[in-house]
């Protein structure tokens, strides 16, 4: 069983009858008197890939979802459903940009180090790798003389999604991105 203070970042848990996964979770002790440790966590339902926002308490149990792992690669998608490939049975498996969420926008056909994630036998979702990178279609001008602090701009990449980056990025370079909040980290040369 979990303590909410034991959870992290990927731990998997039973929530409310459901298995979520930990996207983000920050801690913070009220100053009340015997008030104890809240754990502020961003958690994804693994079936149905919905974000859900909830403090929790120190003290309350969660028990521990058993989630197998295993190497995939993203194929192609027809529009509707999104196919991917495991790499050691060479199966194949489908999902929904629903079942995906945000995740959809960072997918380009090729993308390994994905790792399917199997609750109790049952595909429940894919978790892609930590960043990828993809180039720059479309970015807007940089606001000249306006240098008093960093200045971000919009740009739009190859799969479509929009990402808030420094303003010497330009259309044609590529740069990597976090997929599990979609933040622009670095240019990436060559």
């Amino acid at each position: 069983m979990f303590d909410a203070s034991d959870l992290r970042r990927g731990t998997c848990f039973e929530y409310k009858g459901a298995p979520y996964i930990v996207v983000d979770v920050t801690f913070s002790t009220p100053t009340a008197r015997g008030g104890g440790t809240i754990a502020k966590t961003k958690m994804r339902n693994l079936m149905s890939g919905q974000l859900l926002t909830e403090s929790l308490r120190s003290g309350e149990k969660y028990p521990p979802v058993e989630v197998e792992r295993r190497p995939a690669s993203y194929l192609y998608s027809d529009g509707e459903l999104y196919y991917f490939m495991e790499a050691e049975t060479f199966e194949q498996f489908e999902l929904r940009e629903e079942d995906l969420g945000p995740a959809s926008q960072f997918l380009l056909e090729g993308l390994e180090g994905i790792q399917s994630m199997k609750v109790d036998g049952k595909l429940a979702n894919v978790e892609l790798p930590q960043t990828v990178v993809l180039e720059v279609t479309e970015a807007d001008p940089v606001i000249k003389g306006a240098t008093a602090k960093a200045q971000y701009k919009r740009c739009v990449v190859e799969t479509g999604a929009e990402v808030k980056v420094p303003g010497y990025v330009d259309v044609g370079q590529k740069i990597r991105v976090d997929t599990r909040d979609g933040h622009y980290v670095e240019r990436v040369q060559g």
